[in-house]
């Protein structure tokens, strides 16, 4: 399978009154063509900020990216081109859906202008026939009266409607990837599952590779391939779909996956919450940063860093639990405590 995309030893920092607080500390991943990456972890983990360094929209200062760190497009460092260079790489190479689009969207501009602009600004067309195929990208994500909806503004729109047209703009010059960034948030569920098949779909129509970003575990479990889960800017364990939800081995997976609703809960049961708040990455831990949450943390997990352990060709976690000499632990969500 072709390696689209590779991010190698990512460090962004950004500097504050406060000191350095430091969003993602050493990531690196790949991803395929045509495949979709899923990227879980709760909300101020490095998700968003992984995704927008690769599309080299870290604002500097006061964010920084260390000079080690690597982003590579087919062999191409994108952090060493120039923002000229890297303006052609948006949008025709790689797009994203931002997470909010009431506030991604311009309010002073039809919907259908905002999708030529695009469609002018890196395929050349002239402005007519540039919102013509406007207009072909809302009927391909299922906006009815496609037409007249062109000529509306973001207000008349409704959530669902607004998180479609920005599908439509970001898919609008048929980019090799598609960085959905937490593409449902504020979208009721039946909406929710109707702008993932939607992505699902026009990512095989148009062979797009898909870093899908979210807190939600339910929502990747159709839809991705491969998942990797962050955590305090780390990723703390990777795998494929079945390998994390079968038999995922990090505490903090197990936390997530009990934190996901199911249909065989009993009435009355108590839902699962986890305990405590992430670390301060101001002064991030020395140690494991999942270990003072972690219910089943020993002495050495907050005195050193855990390496990784390759549970398969395709699964990896960063556990101390995984040494030889730790304790065997019964894995509380099933699957095998060791594979």
């Amino acid at each position: 399978m072709t390696r689209l995309l590779e991010v190698k030893n990512l460090k962004v920092s950004y500097n504050t009154y406060a000191g350095k607080v430091q969003s993602v500390r050493g990531v690196s991943f790949h991803l395929n063509a045509g495949e979709t990456l899923a990227i879980v972890g709760e909300s101020g983990c490095g998700k968003t900020v992984t995704s927008k360094a690769i599309l080299g929209l870290i604002q500097t200062p006061p964010g920084e990216i260390s000079k080690d760190s690597e982003i590579l497009l087919e062999g191409k460092d994108l952090l060493k081109l120039p923002e000229k260079e890297m303006r052609n790489v948006r949008g025709s190479d790689i797009s994203m859906i931002f997470q909010d689009p009431m506030t991604s969207l311009n309010p002073t501009m039809t919907i259908g202008k905002q999708i030529a602009e695009t469609i002018v600004n890196h395929r050349g067309l002239d402005k007519a026939l540039a919102y013509q195929e406007a207009i072909k990208m809302l009927k391909l994500v299922n906006i009815p009266n496609a037409e007249a909806r062109a000529k509306q503004y973001p207000h008349e729109f409704s959530g669902g409607m607004r998180q479609r047209a920005m599908i439509a703009i970001a898919l609008a010059c048929n980019p090799k990837i598609l960085l959905a960034d937490e593409p449902t948030t504020a979208l009721d569920v039946t909406i929710q599952a109707q702008i993932m098949d939607l992505i699902k779909d026009l990512q095989d129509k148009f062979q797009t590779a898909v870093v899908l970003v979210t807190h939600d575990l339910g929502v990747v479990a159709d839809v991705a391939d491969r998942i990797q889960v962050m955590y305090s800017g780390l990723i703390v364990e990777r795998g494929t779909v079945d390998e994390i939800f079968y038999n995922a081995q990090h505490p903090y997976t197990w936390a997530l996956l009990q934190s996901v609703p199911r249909l065989d809960t009993k009435n009355k049961a108590k839902l699962y919450s986890l305990n405590g708040t992430p670390p301060d990455l101001l002064k991030p831990p020395v140690g494991c940063p999942f270990a003072a949450r972690c219910e089943y943390a020993m002495n050495i997990c907050k005195e050193a860093m855990p390496e990784a352990t390759k549970m398969s060709d395709s699964h990896e976690v960063s556990c101390w639990l995984k040494h030889p000499n730790a304790p065997k632990v019964k894995n509380p969500i099933g699957g095998s405590d060791d594979e």
